[in-house]
């Protein structure tokens, strides 16, 4: 058990609605970790100032949520290289004036859907559809897995080979538009903000079959409308919980060095929803 109790939060406008101080308050517990773990609301315009003031009253690290994920990659005075393939921050940790930037979103969608799904990603077809920083977050996480192929498709055709052309190198990997896939994948990854509108990115439903597995980045008590028509067209299918319990577990582990179990907080995060 550590001596002292460290201060960690997690930092975004608006934040009352963030489930991390339930999360990591297992996570300490769990492991035997003396930290507390506050939100911190911080002012669209303020957000260095806040982490600056954060880190001077002792903070030892921040979670960064909405819309501050690009602020604090450019905050960082270090990345991982995971975080500089996102082009975003979303885990920050303080030693000794050192800011410390990672980007564990990624890892933990691979982690829940490889580990908690029990679906390998190693020679498998996969489509992520978005290209926007959801999707740049978890590419390099998905191309380490060694697929087959990973297809990014977005609404606009020149952000998608954007996209696709920035991991040129890191695996096979290349660009749609949503209107011309047709053929099934082996997995289909949501990764637009079509799910908070309730709404399904305008894709074909023959992109799905029965051996399809198709994962939604967004999460609620009832399956996302994505959910629902993937299910419709013979998939099976999970919603973005676990990705947020996982990519939470990430952040401990590069706080403090050990990784806390995750099942029981999931299933209790479930159960609550």
């Amino acid at each position: 058990m550590t001596a002292a109790t460290d201060r960690y939060a997690v930092i975004g406008n608006p934040i009352a609605h963030s489930k991390s101080p339930e999360i990591h308050a297992r996570f300490a517990a769990q492991t035997g970790h003396c930290v507390t773990y506050e939100r911190l609301l911080a002012p669209l315009d303020e957000f260095a100032q806040s982490v600056q003031d954060f880190m001077r009253q002792g903070g030892k690290g921040v979670n960064v949520t909405v819309p501050f994920k690009l602020e604090a990659y450019a905050l960082a005075t270090t990345l991982t290289e995971r975080a500089q393939a996102a082009g975003a921050v979303n885990t920050l940790r303080f030693d000794d004036g050192v800011i410390f930037g990672d980007n564990t979103d990624g890892v933990g969608m691979v982690t829940d859907i490889v580990h908690n799904a029990g679906i390998s990603m190693v020679d498998k077809k996969i489509l992520l559809l978005g290209a926007g920083g959801a999707a740049r977050g978890v590419v390099l996480p998905i191309l380490d897995q060694r697929p087959a192929q990973l297809v990014v498709a977005n609404r606009t055709m020149a952000k998608a080979v954007a996209l696709a052309e920035h991991f040129v190198g890191r695996g096979a990997i290349s660009a749609s538009d949503f209107g011309t896939l047709r053929t099934p994948f082996d997995i289909v990854i949501n990764a637009t903000s079509a799910s908070l509108a309730d709404d399904v990115p305008p894709v074909s439903p023959s992109l799905f079959s029965t051996v399809t597995f198709a994962y939604d980045m967004m999460y609620g008590k009832e399956p996302t409308a994505f959910m629902q028509f993937a299910t419709q067209h013979g998939a099976a299918v999970r919603d973005g919980l676990g990705m947020l319990v996982e990519q939470a577990a990430e952040a401990f582990f590069v706080w403090r060095g050990v990784r806390p179990e995750t099942a029981m907080v999931f299933a209790d995060l479930r159960a609550k929803l």
